[in-house]
């Protein structure tokens, strides 16, 4: 059963199911970013996104990071491979129709539900209060 909190901003394959988890979106286009987070006290609480589905940069972070999204490849490519080890949400093939979050945005990847769709949502807009 989906998380239907927050806003739909992205969607492709989830490499498993997995509950719904929250956690900082940051994008990682290389090592050097990756060793950047890890001086800046490691991956806890990232949602890690990455162009390529063979980010082997991201090994050191596997076991700290809270989710994992790729904007391209599928379920058996080797991102989806790790995330399955390492039992980390992972939705691959994703797009982003109105853009990528900014780095630090709350997001929530949702691998749960019918199909086989791993979703990307933005924290749900405050409400006013009346």
């Amino acid at each position: 059963m989906g998380d239907d909190s927050g806003v739909e901003i992205g969607r492709g394959e989830r490499a498993f199911d997995h509950a719904a988890v929250a956690g900082a979106w940051r994008f990682l286009a290389g090592p050097d970013d990756v060793l950047d987070l890890m001086d800046g006290g490691g991956g806890g609480g990232v949602v890690a996104a990455v162009q390529d589905a063979g980010a082997t940069f991201l090994a050191p972070l596997y076991h700290e990071l809270t989710a994992v999204v790729c904007l391209s490849g599928t379920a058996r490519s080797h991102i989806g491979i790790m995330a399955r080890e390492f039992k980390l949400p992972c939705v691959v093939g994703a797009s982003f129709p109105g853009g990528l979050p900014a780095d630090g945005s709350a997001v929530t990847v949702d691998c749960s539900g019918p199909g086989s769709s791993g979703v990307v949502r933005a924290a749900a807009p405050p409400t006013s209060a009346a």
